[in-house]
């Protein structure tokens, strides 16, 4: 209970997005340990290693997540993130970015992992909250009069767009290139940009989204998720992961099959505990579950968005509103690749699916958008505090008589009414009981 207290004797208005938040977090990521234990056994089992080790591994990186996003909420105001707090966080996320490209690890294709001794991290995981927080930060600059735009717009090209592409071209990485703007124009929509601005630049990023699929032909291969049966191999080759997917689903049918009694995760869906662990929960837990799943995600952006609309200053709507619009993005792209509505880009499911990074990840912007509640908390405060009168002596002024002596109606309406306080009645001071009590015992 120590970690709801203070939080009790504020403002409903500002302690209840953060509960709210608190709670959705935590049910999220307990269903994400008990799919990922459900979704992994079989596989651990395979490879000869204990059924629980995904489960382990699990739960040791949302101990680390919880720990590193409690530290967000507690020691790190938000506001330190617009000054020299970023450019250091940028500093160290750009270098891991380019140890990746020099020396990282090569898994399904690609290489966006970091090994270094018994650590194995996902840089790009960490560079998403970090840049959509550049964008916040160069946005108020510019809004606060601190910098000329040319000078934040110079800034904007090497802080964001540099090592957005940089992780584009170096690990082939669209998927999260994509969740990052994303991120980022939602940034630019609350921070009052101009809707025809956050139109351009949404449809520039669509057309760039096309392009690349286009022009890369193991990207265009994706398209067969229209139809994953005619992929040359009858479902065999490319269309077999997205197909034995739609077979989880309609397995599931309302209710599922229950937890634990899944067919597919018997080696026939690949990646079932990460990228496809949502085709795993609606098998398991039908219909019903993924609808639950989907609610808490919507839950975590409502909160999060209330967060933001409270926010003490600009910088902080941003911040919140960014960075709860970017998670729930993408879990909606992981839900929708795994139910055939987009191609599948191998994003996991934030909170759910089996990752250290992702987690961690997810579970710091989590304590950066309470870090946000805080502060709004706190500012809450400080106003009641301001606006508290004790005492407030008030001295009534005669109204004008009418003609028949009385006062009049007129008069009463308009003479302000006596503020009686303790000590205080209509302007005279008057004894309080204690102070008798004291005259007694002298």
């Amino acid at each position: 209970m120590r970690l709801f207290e203070g939080i009790s004797r504020e403002a409903p208005e500002v302690a209840g997005p953060r509960i709210g938040l608190l709670l959705t977090t935590l049910a999220l990521t307990l269903i994400g340990f008990v799919m990922v234990y459900s979704a992994s056994s079989v596989e651990a089992l395979s490879a000869s290693t204990p059924a629980t080790s995904y489960l382990y591994d699990q739960v040791k990186y949302g101990a680390i997540g919880a720990i590193a996003g409690f530290v967000m909420w507690k020691a790190v105001p938000f506001q330190l993130w617009c000054g020299p707090l970023f450019y250091a966080v940028w500093m160290g996320s750009s270098f891991l970015l380019v140890l990746v490209a020099v020396m990282g690890s090569s898994a399904l294709g690609a290489t966006r992992w970091l090994v270094l001794g018994p650590i194995s991290l996902q840089p790009s995981e960490f560079a998403k909250f970090v840049l959509v927080i550049g964008v916040a930060k160069l946005l108020c600059d510019i809004r606060e009069g601190q910098m000329e735009p040319k000078v934040a717009l110079a800034l904007f090209f090497t802080v964001v767009l540099l090592p957005l592409g940089f992780l584009y071209k170096t690990q082939s990485d669209l998927g999260t290139s994509m969740i990052i703007v994303v991120g980022a124009i939602a940034t630019l929509w609350l921070g009052e940009v101009s809707k025809r601005a956050v139109g351009g630049l949404l449809g520039l990023a669509g057309a760039f989204g096309m392009l690349s699929m286009a022009l890369t032909s193991y990207r265009s291969s994706r398209m067969l998720y229209l139809n994953p049966w005619n992929d040359g191999a009858d479902g065999q080759g490319l269309g077999y992961q997205i197909i034995h997917s739609f077979y989880a689903f309609s397995q599931g049918g309302l209710f599922g099959v229950g937890l634990g009694n899944s067919r597919e995760k018997f080696l026939y869906l690949p990646e079932s505990e990460t990228d496809f662990v949502f085709s795993i929960i609606g098998e398991e837990l039908g219909l019903v579950g993924a609808l639950i799943v989907i609610a808490l995600f919507m839950a975590l952006l409502h909160f999060s968005l209330q967060v933001a609309r409270q926010a003490p200053d600009l910088f902080g709507t941003m911040v919140a509103g960014g960075l709860g619009i970017m998670i729930v993005f993408q879990a909606f792209l992981n839900m929708g690749c795994a139910m055939g509505v987009f191609p599948t880009t191998g994003k996991p499911l934030p909170f759910i699916s089996s990752g250290g990074s992702s987690l961690i990840s997810s579970l710091m912007m989590v304590g950066i958008i309470l870090s946000v509640s805080r502060a709004s908390g706190e500012g809450a405060a400080a106003r009641r505090r301001d606006d508290l009168r004790i005492m407030r002596p008030v001295d009534e002024a005669p109204a004008p008589r009418g003609a028949s002596g009385g006062r009049g109606r007129a008069a009463r309406a308009a003479a302000p009414a006596p503020v009686r306080a303790r000590g205080y009645s209509q302007g005279r001071a008057v004894a309080r009981p204690q102070d008798a009590s004291r005259a007694r015992r002298r």
